[in-house]
């Protein structure tokens, strides 16, 4: 058998969160009742006229100068020609010529070989059609959709596996978020992928017969059908079947990909100028003005949490899945001096009540300077990693300085030597197979009587201490 590679691009359609459509005045509100979000404009009525919202033309710049791109100073709409029920003017406003963005790229993590770059062909403002609702008496067509303001953003064909595809999405979908252009929810369609793939022998650079994957709206989906696309058409070949170039979708239910028609090409739809809009000319200062409101992006600050903090990767790719939980670590780890032990807590349990209570980092009670307290409290001995474990609820309950609820609940770490000792003698009196196991060189057994000395103490004394005590009371018993 030959081998097999694959070569896949990505059509990603980011639906964008403005507060009203790309060309005429209807909210973009999600749901709904049925064609009440609706105008003559996006209903494509006889004599209605599309304005351009520069709101739309904001997000795309913006998008396009976070992935690295060029942006075309002459920007013209184009119309797309198709007849669907779901297309209300029977064509879709679009670019197709003079797209906003071109030419830029994102880096993605690739566990073999590192850092991989993933280019990007270009981003296009189009107009997103309505939503077709089908049941056995028939299909019904809802509207509200129609209109709602889209950008497409397409790949290069740089991808060589469905795992560096969903990788590729994640780190896209992450940044979308981060500049606040979507709320990328793959649920509700702000997030929708079309995925091209084709297949080549190793080495060999001529591309091969591609297909599309229409519309697959979740990560798993993603990876799912490009896989089984893979093997379908390594499994053609082999027995000598012709590919054709396909639109395909993915049936979840049987997860195989399903033949929906074959591939227009790009004339079928007789592109053409749209001649009631203007063409947008782009000056540079809209461009830096742009820029300059772009904040620090997840990827940006993973890097420069790992060079400045010191934390291991793994940990600043956790901590920068979400922005207030980024911004709640680094406020802490400058506060505190002690960036491991941050994200130690923020990864750990407090991440663990924050799923409980369904809440992000910026809806916490508390305070990164309650946290560097608590941080300090630990470090100073004043309480044990055990007892912090408990003010961290409480702060989390309270809301309250870590220093003031230790205070209240009497949650200080007793050190008294003297006090751990007679805990630790009663523990060995009541545990006489210890000694004899220490004895007999099996020194494990002292973890037990650590543990026991800080039930009795109801974890209160300082564990180092009873460590100490402890080694120090079983090395007298054996002599």
């Amino acid at each position: 058998m030959k081998h097999y590679e694959a070569v896949i691009g990505l059509e990603v359609h980011v639906e964008l969160s403005t507060k009203t459509k790309a060309f005429c005045g209807c909210t973009t509100e999600y749901g709904g009742k049925p064609n009440s979000h609706v105008c003559p404009v996006c209903l494509g009525l006889p004599g209605a006229l599309p304005r351009i919202n520069l709101e739309v033309v904001n997000k795309a710049i913006k998008t396009g100068l976070a992935l690295n791109c060029s942006i075309n100073r002459m920007n013209r709409f184009d119309r797309k020609n198709y007849f669907y029920p779901d297309a209300p003017k029977n064509y879709q406003i679009t670019q197709n010529d003079f797209p906003i963005c071109y030419d830029g790229y994102i880096d993605v993590e690739i566990e073999e070989s590192g850092k991989k770059r993933i280019g990007i062909e270009r981003i296009h403002m189009e107009e997103d059609a309505g939503k077709q609702l089908h049941s056995k008496n028939g299909t019904l067509v809802d509207f509200n959709r129609s209109g709602v303001p889209l950008i497409e953003i397409v790949s290069k064909p740089d991808l060589r596996t469905p795992e560096e595809a969903t990788q590729y999405l994640t780190k896209l979908r992450s940044i979308l978020f981060s500049l606040g252009v979507s709320d990328v929810k793959m649920e509700e369609g702000s997030l929708r992928c079309d995925g091209n793939i084709s297949i080549r022998e190793k080495g060999a650079e001529a591309l091969g017969v591609k297909s599309e994957i229409k519309n697959m709206n979740s990560f798993k989906a993603l990876e799912k059908a490009l896989r089984y696309e893979f093997d379908r058409q390594v499994r053609a070949l082999e027995e000598g079947e012709t590919l054709r170039v396909e639109t395909r979708r993915w049936d979840e239910a049987e997860e195989k990909t399903v033949v929906m028609r074959s591939k227009e090409m790009a004339n079928d739809y007789r592109y053409f100028p749209e001649g009631d809009l203007v063409t947008l000319k782009i000056s540079e200062e809209w461009i830096e003005g742009i820029r300059a409101s772009i904040k620090e992006l997840p990827h940006e600050k993973e890097e420069r949490f790992v060079a400045e903090y010191g934390i291991p990767k793994y940990d600043a790719m956790v901590l920068t899945l979400e922005e207030s939980l980024a911004d709640f670590f680094d406020e802490t780890a400058k506060i505190s001096k002690d960036p491991k032990g941050a994200s130690n807590w923020l990864m750990g349990d407090i991440s663990r009540l924050m799923n409980e209570k369904d809440i992000l980092a910026k809806d916490l009670p508390f305070s990164p300077q309650d946290l560097s307290d608590l941080l300090l409290l630990i470090k100073e001995g004043t309480i044990s990693t055990a007892i912090a474990k408990k003010v961290v609820e409480l702060m989390m309950n309270e809301g309250k300085n870590p220093k003031v609820l230790v205070e209240e609940h009497g949650l200080v770490q007793n050190s008294d030597e003297g006090y751990i000792l007679d805990e630790v003698k009663k523990v060995l009196d009541a545990h006489p197979n210890v000694v004899e196991d220490y004895r007999n060189g099996k020194t494990k057994i002292m973890g037990f009587a650590v543990g026991q000395t800080m039930k009795a103490t109801k974890g209160k004394a300082n564990p180092a201490i009873i460590n100490k005590l402890v080694q120090e009371e079983l090395d007298r018993r054996i002599q």
